[in-house]
């Protein structure tokens, strides 16, 4: 898999080699935090979140918080962040918005006629590139672009000016095609479901700025000075995918939209650096899944992992006990991932009782899952064989 070139300032991943016991804090000079599902869910906090980013701060680490929703400006971002205890600047703040209209400026020039669907933070970003909205696709002079983003406020009549628009030539720029948004009271659609219906209406695609295309890596790059970063996301198709466009490490947590079960499938170019509960992995020192082994039987801190056909058991090692079950969980995906490069399905996973909890909590089908020691009469099972 080919990998673009790396954004200006970023070092030639030597960090790579950093001691195994430098937890990630102290690996990378700044994470590039998604938010929805990462730090917050809608108007909560993920529980734990505020408390990790403390303590990167105070082990050294700088954070940006990098957001492909595009309806509130920085200020606003950052705001809501202190409200639930997560100290937070407006220059800390990248959103799509910004990256996305660095992007238009770019392609029609400052003083170009845009037409802005979207809520304040689009329109905020818009105006600090020098580019001048206009209210409607009939305004004389026409909009020679439109610029698209998410807000709860937009109206179908939006959409229309947008078609109308687009149908007619203008450049379009959306700044993200995320089709969900994770909150407190479950998935909400997002941009990109507004996106693909003037998509369906005009037989025509956007210009995209937002994860996992390249521009708002870039940018939150770019503003925080970042040498060593580590992008930190709950979606594997824009947030670790963007990280792997941009070649920079990655750490998926499994807070928001991506589960364990979408991870054990995750093709080569949705793959992260590492993967965790949730952010308070920032102060743990795991290895990269890529350092560990994938044969077909592998070992690693007490636990063991064995693949036979499209079955994977996982074990511990003889004469030990307890172990970090995350470990374990990290064998396995990379157990899973060496059966997908092969063209297998996994369609079976044979664990401990206490892992197959961590397992099901982490979003694994329990068809999925048998626990050693009985099958699913309760009768002794004890390998991958299922006679």
């Amino acid at each position: 898999m080919s990998v673009a070139a790396m954004p200006a300032g970023v070092d030639d991943g030597s960090h790579d080699s950093a001691p195994s016991q430098l937890t990630l804090a102290a690996r990378y000079d700044v994470a590039l935090l998604d938010l929805d599902g990462v730090v917050y869910r809608g108007a909560d906090p993920v529980p734990g979140a505020p408390q990790a980013l403390s303590a990167a701060r105070a082990a050294g680490m700088r954070l940006a918080f990098v957001t492909n929703n595009a309806s509130r400006p920085p200020e606003a971002v950052a705001h809501h962040l202190v409200e639930l205890g997560v100290d937070a600047r407006p220059d800390e703040v990248v959103t799509s918005a910004q990256a996305a209209s660095a992007m238009l400026v770019d392609l029609i020039g400052p003083g170009g006629l845009v037409l802005v669907v979207g809520g304040v933070g689009l329109r905020t970003a818009v105006a600090e590139v020098g580019l001048v909205a206009v209210p409607s696709y009939d305004a004389v002079p026409a909009p020679q672009a439109v610029i698209q983003g998410f807000s709860p406020d937009l109206q179908y009549e939006d959409l229309v000016q947008a078609t109308f628009a687009v149908a007619a030539g203008a450049t379009w720029v959306a700044t993200n095609t995320d089709t969900t948004i994770p909150t407190s009271r479950g998935l909400q659609p997002g941009n990109g479901t507004l996106v693909a219906a003037v998509a369906a209406a005009t037989g025509q695609r956007p210009l995209v700025a937002g994860k996992p295309e390249r521009a708002l890596v870039d940018e939150a790059v770019r503003r925080s000075g970042a040498t060593r970063p580590l992008c930190v996301g709950d979606r594997l198709d824009t947030d670790i995918e963007g990280a792997v466009r941009a070649g920079l490490d990655s750490l998926l947590v499994l807070t928001g939209v991506s589960s364990l079960a979408d991870l054990l499938a995750a093709p080569p170019e949705r793959r992260p650096t590492y993967f965790a509960a949730d952010l308070t992995a920032l102060a743990t020192s795991p290895v990269p899944l890529a350092d560990l082994p994938a044969a077909p039987a592998q070992a690693r801190s007490g636990w063991r992992a064995e693949t036979d056909g499209t079955h994977i058991a996982v074990s511990r090692e003889p004469g030990t006990t307890g172990g970090d079950l995350w470990d374990a969980v990290r064998l396995l995906v990379v157990a899973g991932w060496a059966l997908a490069d092969m063209g297998e399905r996994l369609d079976l996973l044979v664990v401990p009782d206490d892992l197959s909890a961590v397992l099901l909590e982490a979003g694994v089908p329990q068809s999925l899952i048998r626990v050693a020691g009985r099958d699913n009469d309760g009768v002794t099972a004890t390998s991958t064989d299922r006679g």
